[in-house]
């Protein structure tokens, strides 16, 4: 219990009880550290908008803003995640793990996609192989229902099996390409020997070979490799990069990418907040697990004090959750399967982290919100084990803040935000976010069909998410970027118009993504410096 001298105003849903005094008014909280309520925080209450740009890129690595961060990885093609395809020319099918794992791996596939049954995300065809990497040589091969390709313990100890969870030795491959065709490769086992497609039915590690650099098309050893995806994320990054590497070049990127005139530029230009994602990894620095680098908490601290010199607010986003939300490379997938929330053990880690940060940052002024789980995807994902996540991790920012807004992400794939607000209600200071971007919807003929898009779909769904009782809305990211081919100035100019119309209207605001890229219409510093958009 504590005296204050000024005066305050009480919300409902603020979480406190007000008594009057003589000489004061005194707040005692309900479970809560007391506080006192100034005049600036209850202006805020009553217009919490914010016009906020994302800091992509920096403290989460995605590939696609700054590329050049791969430059240095030696043997880059094989990433972490890489998916690929091996077609034996000795009888012109493909590996394939058979029933997609937990038996033996065969040479029957003809390409044709043979979808396992299992959800999406991790029922991928049973003849693409994930790859782990061990360094730029050895790698693990993971199917789709997530063991691991390796050599059968049993009978000759030469046939090739994915029935493993935890790869080890027998597990490890090599793969040997061919100088002058990169697509056609051999692989090595852990035995020293070359895998061999002996029938579509049997695919043996003894190949050994009089001439092994002689690439015959009747060669039993021989594969054609085909790529189907590629990650670039902070996993691959880093763990490509290996860990002599690794430090120079991800303090060498977070020194440089953003640096206290970007917080400069963003006041300067009619922003009033950012919006910074992090990783799980953070609440570990200095000493993160392999192989993730320690020192990115030293710049989310210099952020904070640039926030404050500039009269910036700061949104913490959780960009990335241990095991990956959603299975993309902005999560910190190590190889695209979404495993956040498959135990509980993830869930408190990620309850760990919000709490860290929150009480890091607690006693900041530019602290506005707590982003809880970046784009959580419904396709693996119970709705019921993400909802129950947000109201704990409610519970864990207002341990350390009874003033931060609490954001809660929309579940991606499931059938619409509102499924959130029932949750969100009964929380206070709660935040929906929404996120639009118009290119990975629909694919629309003409201009105006975007137009009338953000205004028709994106406009009455915020209308409707806004209910006077409810939770604040925000649209966490949106971008001036479509699948409009030889757009004028003009046009994108209209395009941001309609979109800053429209998602003005959400009451909590709006942020771009992103601050830089080197894609020009996702960087607002470009967008603005070249004009097509004027805040």
């Amino acid at each position: 219990m504590h005296q204050v001298d000024q005066i305050t105003i009480h919300t409902d849903n603020s979480g406190f009880k007000l008594l009057e005094k003589t000489g004061g008014m005194e707040v005692i909280s309900n479970g809560i550290e007391s506080i006192s309520i100034h005049a600036d925080q209850e202006m805020e209450n009553r217009n919490p908008k914010i016009r906020a740009v994302n800091l992509g890129g920096w403290l989460v690595t995605e590939g696609w803003i700054e590329p050049s961060l791969f430059d240095a990885i030696p043997n880059k093609d094989f990433l972490d995640g890489t998916r690929l395809q091996l077609k034996s020319m000795m009888v012109g099918k493909y590996l394939c793990a058979e029933s997609g794992g937990g038996s033996r791996v065969v040479a029957n596939s003809t390409g044709t996609p043979v979808v396992a049954k299992r959800p999406a995300s991790s029922g991928n065809h049973w003849e693409t192989f994930r790859l782990w990497r061990i360094n730029e040589r050895l790698f693990h091969f993971r199917v789709a229902k997530k063991q691991f390709v390796g050599l059968d313990s049993g009978g000759e100890g030469v046939d090739l099996v994915a029935t493993c969870h935890s790869p080890g030795a027998p597990e490890t491959f090599e793969i040997v390409r061919n100088p002058g065709d990169p697509s056609r490769v051999r692989i090595k086992a852990s035995n020293g020997s070359f895998l061999q497609v002996r029938t579509d039915e049997r695919v043996t590690a003894d190949y050994q070979g009089d001439q092994i650099d002689v690439w015959k098309d009747e060669d039993p050893s021989l594969f054609i490799m085909s790529f189907t995806k590629r990650l670039e994320g902070e996993f691959q990054v880093t763990n490509g990069l290996g860990p002599q590497k690794a430090p120079k070049v991800m303090r060498e990127h977070w020194r440089t990418f953003i640096v206290e005139g970007d917080f400069k530029f963003v006041a300067e230009n009619g922003l009033d907040a950012v919006r910074i994602p992090v990783g799980w990894w953070i609440a570990s620095d200095p000493n993160p697990p392999p192989p993730y680098v320690g020192g990115s908490l030293a710049f989310l601290d210099s952020a904070f004090s640039w926030a404050e010199k500039y009269g910036l607010k700061v949104i913490i986003d959780l960009h990335a959750a241990p095991g990956s939300q959603n299975g993309w490379e902005h999560s910190s997938s190590r190889d695209g399967f979404q495993e956040w929330g498959d135990t509980d053990d993830t869930i408190q880690q990620t309850l760990h982290v919000i709490e860290f940060l929150t009480s890091r940052y607690t006693k900041s002024p530019s602290l506005y919100a707590v982003d809880l789980l970046n784009e959580p995807l419904a396709e693996t994902l119970p709705l019921e084990t993400v909802t129950k996540y947000y109201k704990a991790g409610h519970n864990a920012v207002r341990k350390h803040s009874p003033t931060a807004y609490v954001i809660m992400s929309c579940v991606l794939g499931s059938s619409g935000p509102e499924l959130l607000l029932p949750v969100a209600s009964g929380l206070d200071r709660t935040v929906v976010d929404k996120h639009y971007y118009t290119m990975f919807r629909t694919k629309f003929n003409t201009i105006q069909d975007n137009l009338d898009f953000i205004y028709k779909n994106s406009g009455t769904q915020l209308n409707r998410l806004a209910t006077s009782d409810g939770p604040l809305t925000f649209v966490g990211e949106w971008v001036v970027e479509w699948a409009v081919n030889g757009a004028t100035k003009e046009q994108y100019q209209k395009f941001a118009e309609a979109q800053l119309e429209v998602y003005g209207k959400a009451t909590f605001g709006w942020a771009y993504w992103t601050l830089k890229c080197t894609r020009d219409h996702w960087s607002l510093e470009w967008m603005i410096k070249n004009g097509y958009i004027k805040l």
